[in-house]
């Protein structure tokens, strides 16, 4: 075992339905901390999961058709798209490639824990800034060899500012990486700075898609970069059922499209209850960031007890010990989640 084992710390992720319902002995449970898409993913990916394939035979390690369908749909060449398992695959390749021990990696803290985890992996320095009053970034290290945006932001679903980003990356010494994991819900997207030789733009089908449980994202990037990128990416970094998913998911964007308005919806709608009763953040992600004047383990304690599950933000640093993240779910999944809220914070 390495010698700093015991400073990475495991990543946590949020409760299961089945783990809360035998705790407390419920036939209901609401998930609502993992931001995943309430209403699923297209028909034509079902269809297409269903056709065979053979599990004896390794898939394609650069699978073009995939490539191409999104190069279609982002509006960017197929040689600056490399596929990789999930936003967390595209992450880790990035690491890899351009982390040496004692390299400075930057990022604005409340936001992904993964990043944190593998600079610490790869035994780089971590340079943690903070934000602004609305959880903008205004600060960076421009000496750091990798700079890690995430917008919309993961938990508090704030939009960076697309000047401030395109400052940073006129400005850094290094790399730019752009996490877009939740890019369709905002029309603020920053994609169009992979334009730059020093970005890289990541992104997902977890989300928007509903294909989290396929573990396909993807990032784009110069085409010399990515050159670089698939020495270090697995050499079959994605099975044939999740490549013909992903192709499926882009033949049916109104499917997406549509998913992504009613979320949209619901989420202003639920921000506007909350105001009532707690402290929200306005966000352009499928997700809410609020404060309760509870403490963060209190609360999701007493909603798990109640059939909710939310995300517990006290792991978060930069969050505070009142942040909960609620992920948006179908009208009467947000109805529940409300009522419980408003049970637990009046029986105070």
């Amino acid at each position: 075992m390495r010698s700093d084992a015991d400073r990475i710390p495991e990543y946590v992720p949020g409760k299961s339905v089945e783990e809360i319902k035998r705790k407390y002995g419920l036939e209901r449970v609401v998930k609502l901390a993992s931001n995943e898409n309430p209403y699923g993913c297209s028909p034509r990916v079902l269809e297409a999961l269903r056709s065979e394939f053979s599990p004896n035979v390794y898939p394609p390690s650069d699978p073009e058709e995939l490539r191409e369908a999104i190069s279609d749909y982002i509006g960017f060449e197929s040689d600056m798209v490399a596929v990789s398992a999930g936003m967390d695959g595209v992450l880790e390749t990035v690491f890899k490639m351009l982390l040496e021990p004692g390299d400075r990696v930057c990022f604005a803290v409340p936001t992904f824990p993964y990043y944190s985890i593998l600079s610490r992996i790869y035994r780089a320095r971590e340079v943690k800034v903070g934000r602004g009053e609305g959880w903008e970034m205004r600060d960076f290290d421009d000496g750091a060899k990798l700079m890690i945006i995430c917008s919309p932001n993961n938990p508090t679903g704030n939009v960076e500012d697309s000047e401030f980003v395109r400052h940073v990356v006129e400005s850094v010494k290094g790399y730019v990486f752009i996490d877009e994991a939740y890019a369709e819900f905002t029309e603020r997207q920053l994609i169009r700075l992979a334009e730059y030789e020093n970005v890289i733009v990541g992104r997902t089908f977890s989300k928007a898609f509903g294909l989290a449980n396929i573990r396909l994202g993807y990032g784009v990037m110069h085409p010399e970069v990515r050159k670089e990128f698939m020495k270090f990416n697995t050499p079959f970094p994605v099975s044939t059922p999740a490549i013909r998913a992903g192709i499926a998911a882009l033949q049916d964007l109104e499917w997406m499209r549509e998913a992504v308005r009613r979320i949209v919806e619901e989420r202003e709608r639920l921000y506007r209850e909350l105001e009532r009763l707690a402290t929200p953040y306005p966000s352009e992600a499928n997700f809410i960031y609020l404060e309760t004047g509870m403490s963060s383990d209190k609360l999701v304690s007493e909603l798990e007890r109640r059939g909710v599950i939310v995300r517990n933000l006290s792991g978060f640093e930069g969050a505070g010990k009142n942040a909960v993240r609620v992920s948006i779910g179908r009208r009467e999944e947000n109805d529940l989640f409300l009522s419980a809220l408003e049970e637990v914070l009046c029986s105070r």
